[in-house]
């Protein structure tokens, strides 16, 4: 079994088990290998996180599918992690959503989420919208069709209970469930009943992003179904602001051993896998 076979089949289990993960929210390779050395399941690598990461851009789809899937790789390579790509809207119509399953499968990620958004932001829209449910199936069937590894997770996507309404993302749960998802990510849940009412309706597993504060208990969210349930990104802006204090104090006359909150250096050394190169600079130079 390869490797991204053998992570597709962690990911699958959880997807499959009793219970409700949080994932890790990574965004590089250094970041998946602390991950992974912390213990997480899986890793979630979000499109706002890589907009961020690779282009310092806002989440308004500047990012363009092969910067994305080059990043994911570089993740998939650096760690033995089960990685969960938000996808966005697949980067286009159900053809390019096509194309985004063979790039991002071919990067080595465990799943990806493809939504119904109308991405990008179309000329006058003052708020966000939703794809008629028509045109979500049918990206959804799409996705499906372009998998040639039947182990890569493909969950459909609806930030529907922020967008429309409870009954709107009820009929889209269950339309995206009938096309085939192997699981449905279900974004902006924010109340008990709301949650109550989608699991009630559907069989496949759910995963939550931005849920609200009332449903953040993993005993709950296991008994619904949820088997995985994103925190949110907190570690990025936490790099973020460690390297805003570390380049402020440097610009305001620290010295560099004077500084605090570093990494220490066997830490660096071995989350860079030191070790591992001096034994194959031996062996091979």
């Amino acid at each position: 079994m390869s490797r991204w076979s053998a992570r597709r089949a962690r990911f699958r289990a959880v997807l499959e088990g009793s219970q409700c993960i949080y994932p890790g929210s990574v965004h590089d390779p250094l970041s998946a290998r602390i991950a992974a050395e912390l213990g997480f399941e899986v890793g979630m690598f979000a499109g706002s996180v890589a907009s961020l990461t690779v282009l310092g851009a806002p989440d308004i789809i500047a990012l363009t599918l092969t910067e994305f899937a080059q990043q994911a790789h570089r993740i998939s390579r650096a760690a033995d992690l089960p990685l969960l790509c938000d996808a966005d809207h697949g980067y286009g119509n159900a053809i390019n959503v096509m194309r985004t399953v063979e790039e991002l499968e071919t990067a080595g990620v465990a799943a990806l989420s493809i939504e119904d958004t109308d991405l990008p932001q179309p000329h006058g829209a003052t708020k966000p919208r939703l794809t008629t449910v028509e045109e979500g199936v049918g990206k959804m069937r799409a996705a499906l069709a372009a998998r040639h590894d039947s182990g890569v997770v493909i969950a459909g996507r609806t930030s529907a209970p922020g967008i429309s309404d409870i009954g709107d993302t009820v009929v889209r749960a269950k339309a995206y469930e009938a096309a085939g998802v192997d699981a449905l990510f279900i974004v902006g849940l924010k109340r008990r009943a709301d949650l109550d009412a989608v699991a009630g309706e559907v069989r496949v597993p759910l995963i939550l992003g931005g849920a609200g504060a009332e449903l953040m208990d993993r005993a709950y969210l296991a008994d619904r179904g949820v088997r995985i349930c994103l925190q949110g990104h907190q570690p990025f802006a936490a790099s973020v602001q460690a390297l805003i204090n570390t380049l402020a104090s440097l610009r305001a006359g620290t010295a560099p051993a004077d500084l605090s909150g570093l990494a220490a250096e066997a830490t660096m050394k071995r989350l860079m896998r030191n070790e591992d190169y001096e034994r194959w600079m031996r062996d091979f130079l």
